[in-house]
């Protein structure tokens, strides 16, 4: 009997047998005793919604990341709203940000009733291209958001000095980027303010949540009033021992809070976080070396100066070498039980974006070229050196059937 593991066995799309009898997801979290101990004792204290957990979630995050001051919500999106509000960014104002990203990060723009400005991006990294950013800023642009693609920190040496030389604020999309650094420095000291995402598939998670970190006291200030429906510091408190009943509202805020639940949650993956950055290496450099001397696929390239934090791990595909295009080669993936998606579908080709802000293709050349070829693979604490193996023989697989002759 052929091993179906065997490049030469018959596709599982043509009756062969798959690669894994069980399908593997491209994302789980990884979740195990301590975060089940941990949220426990949060419903055991009585004390569910926002309180102490979420404040120590928020100032361990900040030290961890480098930053002095840091504020736990409900999401990166929500952080990046509080941030972009808290600067006082509104209808008048520009806002400069990457096509390769999850469209939060342009909402969230609209949402302050500011002009978006999308640029395309450095072929290697997937982030901001310093070059285009440069080029579209105006006299009414006020902020640059850099988004870390996968993982790998943006040029925050080039946008740093730009937005400084302009007198512009420069906002860090770090939804991948949590653990990562830039020339030895964390990311959450690279910029103004910096903003990550626990989702539940990040690289730590509390089911649904982030945190905004900023070295900027007053900034932090008006972002923690405003993520609280506008109530005046600590309103958390009314209802404990240690606050009143009274509270004030200064500002007309959002609901962008944290629970105790989740925020328990996310202090019990904190402590794993060590393990979970190692084996998310440790299947990374797995992929690169199965994968460096396949010339159908381009594996990430990661800049020396970077610690790359692997939230995802990405191939590109040389199309002219093969006989299908993406969307059949993940088909073909799937029928071998291996879980893929794609990061990210540019903004720019997003209906609304495209027919009601009328973003052009022609303007996003490099986003408009890596497209139809990139696709993330499995990567999370979870999978075994199995799991890893098994992905990279439906790979190999897969091309193996699929290649020009």
């Amino acid at each position: 009997m052929t091993d179906p593991r065997d490049p030469a066995a018959p596709l599982a799309a043509d009756g062969g047998t798959p690669v894994r009898a069980t399908f593997l997801p491209v994302a789980l979290p990884s979740v195990g005793e301590a975060e089940k101990a941990a949220v426990l004792e949060t419903l055991e204290s009585g004390w569910v919604t926002t309180g102490p957990k979420a404040i120590e979630l928020g100032r361990r995050i900040a030290e961890l990341s480098g930053a002095p001051h840091g504020l736990a919500v409900n999401s990166c999106t929500g952080a990046l709203h509080l941030a972009l509000a808290a600067w006082g960014v509104g209808p008048g104002d520009e806002v400069i940000t990457s096509t390769w990203t999850f469209v939060s990060t342009a909402n969230v723009v609209l949402h302050c009733g500011a002009k978006l400005a999308l640029v395309d991006v450095d072929p290697r990294t997937k982030n901001l291209d310093p070059a285009r950013v440069e080029a579209a800023i105006t006299p009414r642009t006020k902020a640059v958001i850099a988004v870390d693609f996968a993982g790998q920190p943006a040029d925050y040496d080039a946008l740093t000095a730009l937005c400084a030389r302009r007198g512009l604020k420069l906002l860090a999309d770090a939804a991948h980027s949590f653990g990562a650094r830039w020339h030895g420095r964390p990311v959450g000291t690279l910029a103004d303010a910096t903003c990550f995402s626990f989702y539940a598939i990040k690289n730590i998670t509390t089911g649904e949540g982030g945190c905004l970190v900023s070295a900027d006291a007053d900034f932090m200030a008006t972002a923690q009033v405003l993520s609280l429906h506008g109530i005046s510091k600590d309103a958390w408190k009314r209802y404990s021992s240690a606050g009143s009943w009274y509270y004030e509202v200064t500002a007309p805020g959002f609901k962008y809070n944290l629970t105790d639940l989740a925020a328990a949650l996310g202090l019990a993956q904190l402590d794993r976080h060590p393990m979970f950055d190692a084996r998310r290496q440790a299947i990374a450099a797995r992929y690169d070396a199965a994968f460096a001397d396949v010339p159908e696929v381009t594996v990430p390239w990661v800049h020396p100066d970077a610690y790359h934090a692997r939230h995802l791990y990405t191939l590109e595909l040389d199309l002219g070498r093969l006989t299908v295009d993406r969307a059949r080669f993940l088909e073909l993936l799937k029928a071998e039980n291996i879980g893929t998606t794609v990061n990210f579908i540019p903004v720019h080709k997003h209906p609304y974006y495209r027919d009601t802000l009328g973003f052009a293709a022609a303007d996003f050349p490099v986003a408009e070229r890596i497209y139809p070829r990139i696709f993330t693979m499995p990567i999370y604490p979870r999978m075994t050196d199995r799991d890893v193996d098994d992905a990279i023989a439906a790979v190999r697989k897969v091309l193996a059937h699929v290649r020009r002759a």
